[in-house]
């Protein structure tokens, strides 16, 4: 028994679906490294980490966790001299990292 191919039931539309463009510095395809996040960066984010090994946000709630992530207080958006500039930089466990300050950011908060 030959199975017979089925036709769409939908019909094909013609054209592109538009494309929205991003404003934000990070927009392309730039790699992280390309970014700036490369060795020279992953060796002072470690030497950071070593000298503020728990997470500042959860500090502040009376909780003890590991900070993981080398955040910029400040978000510095291709600016390298912001970048580096170590007064501008925070340790944030992963969780605070990718939710209390991500929501932070896209409210428009900044600063500490």
């Amino acid at each position: 028994m030959k199975l017979k191919t089925l036709k769409p039931s939908l019909p094909v539309l013609g054209g592109s679906l538009p494309v929205l463009q991003s404003t934000s510095w990070r927009a392309g395809k730039k790699t992280s490294a390309q970014r700036g996040y490369d060795y020279r960066w992953q060796q002072a984010r470690a030497a950071y980490l070593r000298e503020h090994p728990l997470c500042c946000f959860c500090q502040r709630l009376g909780l003890v966790v590991a900070a993981t992530v080398v955040d910029h207080i400040i978000p510095h958006e291709g600016d390298q001299s912001l970048f580096w500039d170590r007064s501008n930089w925070q340790g944030l466990c992963a969780s605070c990292h990718s939710g209390t300050k991500q929501r932070q950011e896209a409210a428009g908060a900044r600063g500490r």
